[in-house]
């Protein structure tokens, strides 16, 4: 009788170990909330990020930021919500704190996050930046559109909080040294707000990215099917810098082929508003050796 008392013990402290560990807060760096955020340069934030395909469903006729088309993964279908200035269907009542908290930390109104919505990414952002693209959205037209609800067990959130305990570290964006600000703003770009890693990377049997194979391809699976844009794919599709930012202008390749898909629609919707330094940048980020 000792003996099983004993391993009782065994395992209730460590399910309260793991419970600890896998439900505990997750919090970075802490952000600057007395900025003063601008809307403009809030509004090019935007295009950069990709909200407006993500959260619009273009598809249908919905309303520019009023909640995109379902997102099918093999977690389930998750509906980007509406994030336009409505104070009850949107945003409009989010505090700076509480939207920095969503961006920086995966955690929103409701519970924690799900990756679906890159944090990871976004997490990268400057504090600046954060407070313009707030601006931004508190500046949009509010549209009472309802946002959808996740299928059970998913709207179960705790699951999540473990989920970003094992896979999501909140940070800033660190230049990488001796490279130049070129080459660092278009790294910014490819890992933080556009997130070209997050769909270009294969992700883990629990949808998380394999950082050490950044930009190497996804082949499907959790994370969809993406092509690898390292420097040396890229170069073998016969692209350079120039003709690089022209395809994200234009969505015309080397091979005079057109880009559509999710492609097509970040291309329409986001890298075509770039301007060409930022264009520049991440070509040139992308194609270095």
């Amino acid at each position: 009788m000792r003996c099983w008392w004993l391993v009782g013990v065994v395992v209730l402290i460590v399910a309260v170990s793991a419970g600890f560990y896998l439900l505990k807060p997750v919090a970075g760096p802490s952000r600057d909330l007395t900025l003063v955020g601008d809307a403009e340069r809030g509004a090019y934030l935007l295009r950069i990020g990709g909200c407006i395909s993500c959260h619009t469903d273009a598809a249908n006729g919905g309303p520019e930021l009023a909640g995109g088309a379902g997102l099918a993964t093999p977690f389930g279908t998750f509906v980007p919500p509406n994030i336009t200035a409505h104070p009850e269907a949107g945003i409009g009542n989010w505090t700076l704190a509480q939207f920095a908290d969503a961006m920086s930390n995966g955690m929103g109104a409701d519970g924690h996050l799900y990756p679906v919505f890159p944090y990871e990414n976004y997490t990268l952002m400057s504090d600046q930046e954060v407070a313009d693209l707030h601006a931004a959205l508190l500046a949009t037209e509010p549209v009472a559109e309802p946002a959808g609800d996740l299928p059970f067990p998913f709207n179960i959130r705790l699951a999540a909080a473990g989920w970003k305990n094992l896979f999501f570290t909140p940070r800033r964006f660190e230049p990488e040294p001796g490279r130049s600000e070129t080459y660092n703003r278009g790294k910014y770009l490819a890992f933080g707000p556009a997130h070209c890693v997050a769909c270009h990377t294969p992700r883990n049997v629990f949808g998380a990215i394999e950082w050490d194979q950044a930009l190497t391809g996804s082949p499907g699976g959790v994370g969809g099917r993406a092509p690898a844009i390292t420097a040396a794919a890229l170069r073998e599709e016969g692209y350079d810098v120039p003709t690089l930012v022209q395809t994200l202008r234009d969505g015309f390749t080397p091979n005079f082929d057109v880009l559509g898909g999710p492609m097509g629609e970040v291309i329409a919707d986001s890298t075509s508003h770039w301007t060409d330094e930022d264009l520049t940048a991440l070509a040139e980020f992308l194609l270095a050796e």
